[in-house]
């Protein structure tokens, strides 16, 4: 039950990330932000790094071992799969409302399933199948939902942005699944996030040297930025510990980080006061529905 509960702190923690996240980027610098993110990322676990290989930390779940070549080649490969996933996920939030953006991400964990069932062979009971299809309910009533704010799911390409970064964002859980079988947690997410802010970097001088009007976005800076490094950076632990464990259900862990959607709905509506809540909720009872079901079918 211990990767259950692991998957459930997650959840909430990036509920505060997502509501940082959409504070940080109100008319501002995508760009700018993201990288900001990455590099209070990597100011977090470096240190970890540096001191582990001092011997200064020598076990337990901070020490972060060494790892071949091989292994950085994957762990670079999280680090590009993922910040894919941001840069569209960062522009598509930006232009849609929080309670819009979180229940697509939701529908993340039904492509994860469908990946778990065909790579790693797992296999749900009828609680967790019961879990799955009421979620994938909600997302035909939240694009319902969406209409009334003039938001069409078929042709609005910021949910096109956010549509991609759910499906890079499933393929990420996949690979992660796949790493924790043989890797720590700590080595994965201390050196994916490392490589994340080196080619985060790339990418800013790259975008700022070929376009005018990169340059000629303004960036402000708000408390709120290094907030979402801090709550990232504890949902991936609690994450990946998650994966670790002996037992856990890829699938599973997925459609429970997903229930994130609880945490940011509650921020979007009573501190950004954002439109039609009523309807939106009725799509929120549903996840939670569906998350209750999962918790009772991985009890």
């Amino acid at each position: 039950m211990m990767w259950v509960l692991l998957a459930f702190m997650s959840a909430a923690l990036l509920g505060c990330y997502d509501f940082f996240k959409k504070v940080s980027l109100k008319d501002n610098s995508v760009i700018a932000v993201l990288f900001l993110n990455t590099l209070f990322s990597t100011l977090i676990f470096a240190p970890f790094i540096l001191l582990s290989r001092t011997g200064v930390i020598t076990g337990g779940l901070l020490y972060v071992p060494e790892a071949n070549a091989g292994t950085h080649l994957l762990l670079l490969l999280k680090a590009i799969i993922v910040l894919s996933s941001w840069l569209c996920g960062y522009i598509g939030i930006k232009h849609l409302p929080i309670t819009i953006v979180s229940p697509i991400q939701a529908t993340r964990p039904v492509i994860v399933l469908l990946g778990a069932l065909l790579l790693f062979g797992e296999s749900l009971n009828l609680y967790q199948w019961t879990g799955v299809l009421i979620a994938i309910l909600s997302v035909f009533l939240l694009s319902r939902s969406g209409k009334r704010e003039g938001i069409h799911f078929g042709s609005n390409r910021w949910v096109a942005f956010v549509a991609l970064a759910a499906l890079l964002g499933a393929v990420s859980a996949l690979y992660d699944k796949y790493l924790m079988r043989s890797l720590e947690p700590i080595l994965v997410q201390s050196w994916f996030n490392l490589y994340q802010c080196v080619l985060m970097g790339v990418i800013a001088l790259v975008l700022n040297a070929l376009s005018p009007a990169q340059r000629g976005r303004k960036f402000k800076w708000r408390w709120s930025i290094p907030m979402i490094s801090l709550f990232l950076a504890a949902a991936d632990f609690c994450y990946f510990s998650s994966l670790a464990e002996d037992g856990a259900l890829i699938a599973v862990v997925s459609m429970i980080r997903r229930g994130s959607v609880v945490v940011s709905f509650a921020f979007g509506a009573f501190l950004l006061h954002e439109k039609n809540l009523k309807s939106k909720a009725i799509d929120l009872v549903l996840i939670v529905v569906g998350l209750l079901f999962l918790y009772l079918g991985s009890r």
